[in-house]
């Protein structure tokens, strides 16, 4: 039931009830890795379904510009957030800003899609290259979940989306980094649903094979079409629609659960 008041007012001998409506809040997306690619296809969805997008991103200006304002054109509400995912401090700041401008508001979505490639063959692989993926790919969700995490559940709505791969579910030759930090993910997804999912929180992974974006652009796509049962790369809009569904109300009784989008590989 809406909840409202009733002002009355005596006209013309009849007494006429009106009432004034709660003032709805705005729904607060953010999308980590928004620029481009997958994250940028999650942040279109969203702001299609009425979400006010706060698009994150680390060095790509003009792309993300390009990405709020597209959205802004097509009727949709969308703003910049510029900060290092896997440094907890630019975290700190940059979340204590936007909060600033937003007093009333919180964050009730947040779609951890950051992620980096540093693909090497593990005898070969240095410290950096393992220990930047795992930063970018894992710990930022550490990092900024807990962030967030404080408002959804005092708020008693949230929905969690970890864009992990089906390297983290199968593992793949030249990224024992980026597998364990997808596979870290996942792990950290189906914990995390259970602490939170008394409050009215969800916690779900998304794990995708091969799609079209930046980071497969490097990839043979005609060799490995060949191991793909669909025989084609999965568009990044295929994996916003099924992001944009996790962060439904449709979707509240599904949590902790990692769901593939791999055309059956």
């Amino acid at each position: 039931m809406r909840k409202y008041t009733y002002l009355c007012k005596l006209q013309e001998g009849l007494v006429i009830p009106k009432f004034t409506e709660k003032k709805h809040q705005m729904r607060y997306v953010l999308v980590t890795g928004a620029s481009r690619g997958i994250g940028r296809a999650i942040a279109f969805k969203l702001a299609k379904q009425g979400y006010a997008v706060v698009i994150n991103y680390l060095h790509n200006d003009e792309a993300a510009q390009q990405t709020r304002d597209q959205i802004v054109a097509e009727g949709g509400q969308a703003e910049l957030l510029r900060f290092d995912v896997a440094q907890p401090n630019a975290i700190e700041q940059a979340v204590e800003q936007w909060q600033q401008r937003h007093p009333d508001e919180y964050i009730d979505v947040l779609v951890n899609n950051a992620g980096i490639r540093r693909d090497n063959l593990m005898v070969f692989m240095q410290n950096e290259e393992w220990e930047s993926v795992l930063q970018t790919s894992l710990n930022a969700f550490f990092y900024l979940t807990r962030r967030l995490l404080k408002d959804m559940l005092t708020h008693r709505h949230g929905r969690i989306v970890n864009i992990s791969s089906v390297s983290g579910l199968k593992g793949m030759a030249g990224q024992v980094n980026y597998s364990a930090a997808k596979a870290a993910l996942i792990g950290a997804t189906k914990a995390l649903a259970q602490e939170v999912a008394a409050r009215k929180v969800t916690v779900n992974a998304v794990a995708p094979g091969f799609i079209e974006s930046d980071m497969t652009g490097d990839l043979n796509q005609d060799e490995l079409k060949k191991i793909v049962p669909m025989k084609r790369f999965g568009k990044a809009e295929e994996v916003a629609a099924l992001v944009a569904f996790l962060a439904s109300d449709e979707a509240a009784y599904i949590t902790g659960e990692t769901i593939s989008i791999t055309g059956g590989l």
